[in-house]
């Protein structure tokens, strides 16, 4: 095995295990632009590297000596699909403790079962006569959702596990009855607060085993949340590697959180998080489309070894075979034949092998964050993205050798 690329797949596994929530993964973006050179700033400060953070989402742009007309924008996404905790989570049944939880996102349901869980996210803590906001995190085994055993469910390997949400979901965390308010006590004395001033919260379940290199000769990456924090980190490694050169469009990272919810947010890509950025980074210049592509990176369906009829066979993605182009008539991704055309050529630059998907013509197609800042921003726009498999698990596979391949290609669309 290469070994940059083990190095750099090692590396996603660090960033992947430091972000359990989107509050955590934009702390680990800052902290990485800032050991980069990034100061946190406004569009108004000037030419630099700079970087804005809103909740759960970011935005980095490097800022020229002059006017701008174009940028090169990378797009990806904070959050993946997980179990949430609701706002009155405590409860009990049967002499078991239980949490309430809502599932967030396209969830495969039955990936949570039989998982230790941590809980992460943030506080809105009293402060005077307002408040201030928390990152959390409780890495010790506090939940867990056990399976129904099979001689309780004989059908269960033959007829297929069908999973209620509501009641089939809920987490064990104790034995005996719990008093209203026990678990956002133990996570406030986490948080070293009093559970009295705590006003609100965002918290959520995460799988506890940590991300890792797998298979015989380590070439896979074992991970939670690769779908989408593999481009966060490339995304982010991107614009890193080109901090101190100067030119061209302006280079810009977009960050988004609530993707998986259909982005309808004050800090999904349906918000005018980016188009507020790049008009003040424009000032009273006139965009110009020619100069400017936007990419969104977020991950692509590699084939299934054992469902090889769920893809297009003449779109098959493999594993390690590099980042893929994703196509789709209808719009759920934005690549059109001009912005196709301006990857493969970045591609050819720094050789990188460049593959395509397209959705079979029978299946829904999921959709990104592209079509919906191509449609707010007027910029070209395309979609691509590392091949991986489980998408949508609590735990999901990548190939190592894919990683280094992804950041450059990133970092070359940036400069370019």
């Amino acid at each position: 095995m290469d070994t940059d690329a083990t190095h750099q797949a090692a590396d996603l596994c660090t960033f992947i295990d430091a972000s359990p929530s989107p509050f955590h993964a934009v702390a680990t973006a800052a902290a990485r632009l800032e050991a980069a050179g990034f100061i946190e700033g406004s569009p108004g400060d000037g030419a630099g590297a700079r970087y804005l953070r809103s909740s759960g989402s970011l935005v980095a742009w490097i800022a020229g000596h002059g006017r701008t007309t174009g940028f090169r924008v990378l797009m990806a996404h904070t959050d993946s699909p997980n179990l949430r905790i609701t706002p009155n989570p405590d409860r009990s049944a049967h002499g078991v403790q239980q949490l309430g939880i809502e599932v967030y996102g396209g969830a495969l349901l039955n990936s949570w079962l039989d998982r230790d869980l941590g809980c992460s996210g943030r506080l809105a803590v009293r402060d005077g006569d307002g408040h201030r906001e928390l990152l959390v995190r409780l890495d010790r085994p506090i939940a867990r959702v056990p399976q129904l055993a099979i001689h309780l469910d004989r059908g269960v390997n033959t007829k297929g596990l069908v999973l209620d949400p509501h009641t089939n979901l809920s987490p064990v965390t104790g034995l005996g009855d719990l008093e209203h308010g026990a678990f956002l006590a133990t996570i406030a004395a986490t948080a070293g607060v009093d559970a009295a001033d705590v006003l609100g919260f965002d918290l959520m379940l995460h799988d506890l085993a940590p991300s890792t290199l797998a298979g015989t000769g380590d070439e896979f990456v074992s991970a939670s949340r690769i779908d989408n924090l593999l481009s966060c980190h490339a995304a982010v490694g991107a614009i890193c590697g080109i901090v101190d050169e100067a030119g061209g469009p302006t280079p810009v990272i977009v960050l988004y959180d609530h993707e998986e919810v259909g982005s309808t947010s004050a800090t999904g890509a349906g918000s005018p998080v980016l188009s507020s950025l790049l008009e003040q980074l424009l000032g009273d210049a006139s965009l110009k489309p020619a100069d400017s592509l936007a990419c969104s990176v977020d991950g692509a369906h590699a084939v299934h070894p054992n469902y090889p009829d769920r893809h297009d066979a003449e779109h098959l993605v493999h594993l390690g075979g590099g980042p893929v182009l994703k196509f789709n008539a209808s719009q759920r991704y934005a690549t059109d034949a001009p912005g196709a055309a301006r990857v493969r050529l970045a591609a050819e630059r720094c050789e990188v092998p460049l593959q395509s998907y397209s959705h079979r013509a029978d299946l829904p197609c999921g959709s990104t964050v592209g079509p919906i800042t191509a449609a707010a921003t007027g910029l070209p726009t395309v979609d691509l993205g590392a091949p991986q498999l489980a998408m949508h698990s609590a735990r999901e596979l990548c190939a190592v050798g894919d990683v280094p391949l992804l950041g450059r290609l990133l970092e070359e669309l940036l400069r370019s």
